[in-house]
């Protein structure tokens, strides 16, 4: 093979290795770039060490998926089980049978087929309608606020549309757009351009065509003996972002679910996970202890349905996880918010995340005794360690990695600190800024430890993937640090950020039951758990 030769794989197998022990991150776009430079001229041996990437890994997650796809159009869908390390739930076989279900339904009435063209023209026809007349049923989910929100907000309405026997269709929107896979076999859920309703980004709280404008205005009833099949509109809005009214929140009583079952086409605009809501009505309470017998395993279960990310975000994560994480023993993912409204200087912060990682035993601690150190990693007693960092700033993957380069973490071990971004501030409306923000997602869901943010959606999502109940940083209060760092999370389910607050018939709505249901937000102290007026943009 001769010399040049010989020195070019020694020189391929131990870049990898320098790599993990110096840490990396650049400049967003550069570190996306060096990874793939750095699989390529590897030409596949640094994916020789996979321990996280199992090859006995279930492709389907025990039937969760259906087969029959084209692995080359969608990598993700068959190739993320051998990177996850947590399957904590299985899915239960009404869960199975109800996506099976779903899936021929969406298959019978979604874009292309005729019972879709006949939805479409008699809502193009702008007469009432209801779904008396028309065979198949929709919601479409209309795109709002940051991307964690999106995916809380898109799994929330799936889990509607499997309730309710509807279609879910996704209007499209440029900064949406190659983010994920097609999730329903043989269909598509993107909403065509000639959707008869035009500039669906117009709609708001105080939109005519908003539910709780119509019942404001008498246009529609909530009186199940005044509904019929004549007096419903065409399409019904439904705002349940942060800013709803209060008569837009008549959507989490019994009585109106029974109202809009009669209306064909509901368009759906929100920005949290209203799942906990939906166990509090009469009409789904049953199903959903059926489809789900562990409450927490709502978000697990359906984000790993739902959620496969598309071809070009897929290479992303596996160019960075082979290049930089993959040689781990244990991975730890960090992910690190910081809000305008609790917001603390970063020395402060930094502080809270290390006080919280001696707590609960989180990062490596360090020794300075070298001679210690460097005899344990001669024996080889110690694992190594990978400590992802995914946050908008640099500071803190600045200051950690200083940390392992001045000490030595105790017991030895190697101890790599990367970030793959730092885009210092959340751009709304870009498809990279996006596509950055899912795979740094789907790498922290990789990890075998999770630190989060309170009440951030991304790292809601995170865990949720993962199967992990993470531990949460305490989100500041009046712009000081809270004196308890972090807690442990009760329930890998994200919070539910707005209480219903709505009396349904002259019964207002139990909070305390619905938080006992479903574990609602134990992970966050009392007084937090319903917040109320703030734009959550995650």
């Amino acid at each position: 093979m001769g010399r040049a030769g010989v020195v070019l794989i020694v020189c391929l197998f131990t870049l990898p290795f320098l790599v993990f022990l110096f840490g990396g991150r650049a400049a967003a776009p550069a570190v996306w770039h060096n990874a793939a430079k750095l699989t390529a001229t590897g030409r596949g041996m640094l994916n020789v060490s996979r321990p996280s990437a199992t090859s006995g890994a279930d492709e389907l997650f025990g039937g969760l998926l259906a087969p029959g796809f084209d692995r080359r159009t969608c990598l993700s869908r068959y190739q993320s089980p051998h990177y996850y390390k947590h399957s904590p739930y299985a899915p239960s076989p009404h869960l199975l049978q109800k996506l099976r279900d779903y899936e021929a339904r969406h298959r019978k009435c979604g874009p292309g087929t005729p019972l879709y063209a006949k939805s479409v023209d008699h809502l193009r026809s702008g007469s009432s309608s209801s779904t008396e007349d028309d065979e198949c049923n929709y919601v479409v989910w209309i795109p709002y606020n940051g991307l964690g929100n999106r995916m809380l907000s898109l799994l929330s309405t799936f889990l509607y549309a499997l309730l309710t026997g509807r279609v879910l269709l996704v209007q499209s929107t440029d900064d949406f757009t190659d983010l994920f896979c097609e999730p329903f076999p043989g269909g598509t859920w993107a909403l065509p351009p000639d959707f008869p309703v035009a500039d669906m980004s117009r709609l708001g709280a105080r939109s005519n065509e908003s539910y709780g404008n119509l019942l404001d205005d008498k246009k529609i009833s909530n009186d199940l003996a005044k509904a019929t099949a004549q007096s419903v509109p065409p399409y019904v809005y439904l705002h349940l972002a942060h800013d709803l009214r209060r008569s837009d929140r008549r959507f989490y009583c019994n009585d109106d679910q029974l109202v809009l079952a009669k209306v064909n086409w509901l368009l759906l605009q929100n920005d949290f996970y209203f799942v906990p809501a939906l166990y509090d009505m009469a009409e789904f309470e049953g199903e959903l202890r059926r489809l789900f017998p562990a409450m927490e395993s709502v978000a697990h279960l359906l984000g790993r349905y739902l959620f496969h990310p598309s071809n070009s975000v897929w290479g992303m994560i596996t160019r960075y996880y082979h290049s930089y994480l993959a040689q781990a023993e244990e991975r730890i993912g960090v992910q690190i918010r910081m809000f305008s409204w609790a917001s603390i200087p970063v020395d402060d912060m930094y502080d809270q995340i290390m006080a919280c990682s001696r707590q609960e035993h989180i990062l490596p601690d360090v020794d300075g005794d070298e001679a210690n150190t460097t005899s344990a990693a001669a024996n080889g007693s110690s694992k190594s360690k990978a400590i992802l960092i995914a946050s908008l700033r640099a500071e803190y993957y600045e200051r950690i990695k200083s940390t392992y380069y001045e000490h030595a973490a105790e017991g030895g071990g190697g101890v790599g600190v990367f970030q793959p971004s730092h885009e210092e501030k959340q751009t709304m409306g870009q498809r990279s800024h996006n596509q950055k923000a899912l795979a740094e997602i789907y790498l922290l869901s990789f990890s075998d430890v999770l630190l989060t943010t309170g009440i951030s959606t991304f790292g809601y999502m995170s865990s949720s993937l993962a199967g992990l109940r993470p531990t949460m940083l305490m989100i500041a209060k009046d712009h000081k640090v809270p004196e308890t760092p972090c807690v442990r999370a009760m329930s890998m389910e994200p919070c539910f950020h707005m209480t219903p607050d709505v009396k349904c018939h002259g019964k207002e709505v139990n909070k305390e039951e619905l938080s006992r249901h479903v574990k609602e937000c134990e992970d966050v102290p009392k007084g937090m758990k319903w917040i109320k007026g703030i734009k959550l943009v995650d």
